[in-house]
């Protein structure tokens, strides 16, 4: 009895190129990396594992024990966290002309099953970018520890902000894919390598007004330790996640386009600052003298408060009806073709 192929499992037109391969980082994962391996269905056309300078050699590991004709093992000299280790399996998945690209981790907690769940939404047009969402079921929520819980409430509100993807949550989540095209006009070299690669992905995303669509999931964790510290998010993250709000809001509102929003933050913060700090400033000046602050003084303080900050809540409403809709892969395909 044959197997079903790729275009009997995932909808749309068979005539397209509707290649599917799978990215998996491997650092540490021998316990599990063969079951992962073993969990992919048909529709996986070819499985990259990524051994990114591992010191139990999972790539060694893999080539003895592993007999699926469509693995391939990529080594790295130097360990370059799973970001870089992602970048190199898209970079080699572009090069065999597969479609789409799934990144799945090695350690047994992503089920492959989902792949097809990933993948029919890219294929069928509605999104360039996929990934996992661990919160649509309330009831898996209470399954999740604490400390990612809160840490991912944290950083999905700082992913909002800084990526512009208002309607995703749970950044975090590293069982993604992505179309190869548009994975091709990705700043490869640019992208974070390591914790915050699946968060500056998005950023790079949204610069490229590419779709992205979240996959309801189930949470998975076991014995797992958790490796999202607190102390991270509000240092090192926190500076990332500002260094790309900016960017994102001079490439899209500057440099790229204009529009009323341009106009709308700038004025609004700049208000906002006057009639906070006229109004500091006469508060401490009563203060001192011991005498009630004049109402006009409050008013003439107040007013811009007011403006500055419905000019910023306009602002942001803008940029929510912004979240790109459409996918661009196939205008960025025939752009190839005519290049």
């Amino acid at each position: 009895m044959n197997q079903p192929t790729a275009s009997e499992l995932l909808p749309g037109a068979a005539q397209e190129n509707r290649s599917v391969a799978v990215v998996i980082p491997s650092y540490k994962v021998t316990r599990h990396i063969l079951g992962v391996i073993a969990g992919m269905g048909p529709e996986v056309s070819r499985i990259y594992v990524v051994d990114d300078c591992c010191p139990d050699k999972s790539g060694d590991f893999v080539e003895a024990n592993c007999q699926d004709p469509r693995v391939r093992v990529l080594r790295h000299a130097e360990n370059q966290g799973v970001g870089g280790a992602v970048m190199t399996g898209y970079q080699a998945a572009i090069a065999d002309g597969i479609a789409v690209i799934v990144k799945v981790d090695g350690d047994g907690q992503m089920d492959p099953a989902l792949i097809p769940a990933f993948v029919a939404p890219i294929l069928d047009g509605q999104a360039d970018y996929t990934k996992g969402n661990r919160f649509y079921d309330l009831e898996q929520i209470g399954s999740m520890p604490p400390v990612r819980l809160f840490g991912n409430a944290v950083l999905s509100l700082m992913t909002k902000l800084s990526s512009g993807y208002w309607d995703l949550f749970d950044p975090t989540n590293g069982y993604t894919a992505i179309h190869a095209d548009t994975a091709r006009h990705l700043p490869f070299h640019k992208i974070s390598k390591r914790y915050f690669f699946e968060t500056d992905m998005l950023f790079r995303l949204n610069t490229l007004r590419a779709a992205v669509l979240d996959v309801p999931m189930d949470a998975h964790y076991g014995d797992e330790v958790s490796n999202l510290k607190i102390s991270k998010i509000v240092t090192e993250f926190m500076a990332k996640h500002v260094r790309n709000f900016f960017k994102r809001l001079f490439y899209n509102y500057y440099l790229r386009d204009m529009s009323l929003a341009s106009i709308e933050l700038p004025a609004g913060v700049l208000l906002l600052a006057l009639g906070a700090g006229y109004g500091g400033w006469h508060w401490a000046e009563s203060a001192r003298a011991g005498v009630a602050t004049a109402a006009g003084t409050v008013m003439l303080s107040a007013l811009p408060v007011l403006m500055g900050v419905q000019l910023i809540l306009a602002f942001l409403a803008y940029d929510i009806a912004s979240v790109p809709r459409r996918a661009i892969h196939k205008k960025l395909m025939l752009r190839g073709r005519h290049a």
